[in-house]
């Protein structure tokens, strides 16, 4: 029986998770559960991301899900003991800025962030709450997006707005914090003695952000207060001027609830294109609008790249990552043709490949494409968690 941490990523109708050994964490299994709140189906992927297992039929909800993920677990040949999970959290707020073990009063400090994160913060409380209802004596580990940040400058994370309403903690929390600091651990493999300088990482997937890295810490990022700030996402608008939210209250007649489903669900590339909230439907697509949503996703980007360099005090390196940021040389280079000005040059071959390096020689920022790996991060956090701590 081989101990194996379980690592949830939660989202609004589906559940990815990852099984790594807990004394190496090397990756066993992964997969997830998709359509939860309809027709969930089941998929296991063993470590070469062959597909193992595909079950349907099973109650709809995340407690039905995770107990017919755990069925097949403690049916598996080679027999697996889970002793303990965790959690992708969005928002840790101020207090929050280490991972938890959770018990009653994390929890309900995880449910009074919910207004600051409502796509994801419900959806990360429910699998919490679905695990311990079936498994009450596993530990479980909280490992929050907003953590990675808690190292900004108070220039940084404070907004324009009256002292008691900063003080009361509307202030910049930044997110993708297990992200951005799973490519830090990660730069010294890739840049060697510039590892701890001035880096830019731009996680570019549906939800993107940017963060500015300087002896790997977070010493500025693009997202806000919520996850709604900064760069044009997906569904998502990004920077707006906070006249155009009162303006749509006011005259427009809209209610919060419609403006926050507007800038949520209805914004972004999905918004500017009228298409689709992928990046890869617009790149195939032969239409003005799917253009315009490109140029305008890219123009943002590296206008607010370039803003981050301010933070930093120059630049040595920029990093892309997740799945736009990863696989797509059109956009990366679009944006790296907008900072042409300040050195910024690719090698197009290696670009077009999605190598490790794709700046060309002459370059003065060096341009590197870095997969981002949260599960692994937060497997790591966790055994740390439950590890006895010496002295």
């Amino acid at each position: 029986m081989s101990e194996h941490i379980i690592v949830f990523n939660a989202g609004s109708s589906s559940l990815k998770f990852s099984l790594f050994k807990a004394d190496d964490l090397v990756l066993s299994f992964h997969g997830q559960v998709d359509d939860i709140p309809d027709t969930p189906k089941l998929i296991v992927k063993d470590e070469d991301n062959k597909e193992i297992l595909c079950q349907e039929g099973f109650k709809a909800g995340h407690s039905s899900a995770i107990s017919t993920l755990f069925n097949w677990i403690e049916s598996h040949s080679d027999g697996m003991e889970i002793v303990a999970a965790g959690h992708r959290v969005v928002h840790g707020g101020r207090n929050l800025s280490t991972p938890e073990i959770v018990d009653e009063f994390i929890l309900e400090e995880l449910k009074a962030l919910i207004p600051l994160a409502p796509l994801h913060q419900p959806h990360n409380i429910a699998v919490i709450e679905a695990f311990t209802e079936l498994h009450p004596d596993i530990k479980q580990i909280a490992c929050f997006d907003t953590a990675f940040h808690h190292t900004l400058s108070k220039e940084a994370e404070q907004f324009a707005l009256p002292r008691k309403l900063t003080e009361e903690g509307i202030i910049r929390y930044g997110f993708h914090g297990l992200s951005y600091q799973y490519i830090a651990s990660q730069l010294p493999e890739y840049m060697d003695d510039k590892a701890n300088g001035r880096v830019i990482v731009a996680h570019l997937g549906n939800g993107a952000s940017m963060c500015a890295i300087k002896d790997f810490r977070s010493i500025a990022t693009t997202m806000g207060f919520t996850a709604l700030d900064g760069l044009i996402m997906g569904t998502r608008c990004g920077n707006i001027d906070p006249g155009v939210i009162l303006y749509l209250l006011e005259e427009k007649g809209m209610s919060p609830a419609d403006v926050t489903n507007l800038l949520y669900k209805e914004s972004g590339i999905k918004g500017i294109s009228g298409i689709s909230h992928d990046m890869r439907d617009l790149l195939q697509s032969d239409a003005k609008q799917a253009k315009q949503a490109i140029d305008l996703f890219c123009y943002q980007a590296a206008k607010q790249l370039a803003g981050l360099i301010t933070d930093l005090g120059g630049l040595d390196a920029i990093v892309f990552t997740a799945g736009i940021g990863e696989g797509s040389g059109v956009i990366r280079k679009n944006i790296c043709d907008r900072l042409d000005w300040m050195g910024v040059e690719l090698a197009d071959s290696e670009n077009d490949a999605n190598q490790s390096k794709i700046s060309s020689n002459s370059s003065k920022v060096e341009v590197y494409v870095i997969p981002t790996d949260e599960e692994q991060i937060i497997a790591s956090m966790t055994i740390d968690a439950i590890s006895p701590k010496e002295g």
